[in-house]
């Protein structure tokens, strides 16, 4: 099995280094094309205004000026020399789970890959609070990760599924559980731009997340991790509200209206 391994936090990430004992679990057929630099929350970004530069850093390993996305087309199309049976995006340090999804370039990165009809999982490791100081449970991913990947490719996926797994806050010993769970979603109030002024008195804007505690809803995501459970999510990119298509086709279809309703 050929493995492409990328991730959003760059080459030198400690969980590509993760990723890549995960990846060699499996197979010895893994290579590794990872952002320059940090690339998080990206989300599907793709470079169209400037080059993009490959640095080949090893025997199949290979350093991008770009995006997850832009890695997963360049490592397909042209390093390769033939298209991976899996593409692994990650391990990511901080969970993905909720609304991060849309934006999260760890899940973009295999997102890309499901868009080349390959096998796509994104893998991230939660932390106790997202501070530089904090150190993550590796072993935990590192642990739980080869099963639950040789597990999932047991299984038939439906085209345009992407698997999302996070691993909670724990060390390996205190983790009792793996969650199937859908997307959940947090008050959106959470994020917020912080105002500071830099030395010459303008101001400047640093974006962060306010963390309060919150109830989670049962079965998603959130709650998985708030528990202390492995969460493994299907997620597609179908963003189709359906409800909201039924409903319109009531009022909309045919001929075009000329003017507002009377």
């Amino acid at each position: 099995m050929r493995i492409l391994l990328t991730n959003d936090d760059g080459i030198e990430a400690e969980g590509l280094e993760c990723l890549e004992k995960i990846a060699r679990a499996l197979s010895d057929d893994v290579w590794v094309v990872a952002p320059q630099t940090e690339q998080s929350a990206k989300g599907r970004g793709i470079t169209l205004t400037e080059p993009l530069r490959v640095n080949q850093l090893g025997d199949k390993r290979f350093a991008v000026t770009g995006t997850p996305t832009d890695c997963v087309i360049l490592a397909v199309n042209d390093l390769m020399p033939e298209k991976p049976d899996l593409v692994l995006s990650g391990v990511n340090r901080g969970h993905n789970v909720g609304e991060d999804v849309s934006y999260s370039g760890t899940v973009a990165g295999a997102l890309q890959g499901m868009a080349f009809g390959i096998r796509s999982i994104a893998l991230s490791q939660s932390l106790e609070r997202f501070h530089d100081d904090v150190v993550a449970h590796w072993e935990t991913a590192e642990a739980f990760a080869p099963g639950i990947i040789a597990r999932l490719l047991e299984q038939k996926w439906e085209d345009g599924v992407v698997m999302n797994v996070n691993f909670p806050k724990l060390p390996p010993e205190l983790v009792k559980a793996v969650e199937v769970t859908k997307q959940g979603f947090r008050d959106i109030g959470e994020m917020h731009a912080v105002r500071r002024t830099d030395l010459r008195g303008r101001d400047y804007y640093w974006m962060a997340f306010r963390g309060a505690p919150q109830e989670h809803a049962e079965g998603t995501d959130l709650r998985a991790m708030d528990e202390g459970r492995i969460s493994v999510t299907p997620l597609h990119i179908d963003l189709t509200h359906m409800r909201s298509v039924n409903d319109l086709k009531k009022v909309l279809g045919g001929a075009p209206p000329k003017g507002p309703a009377g």
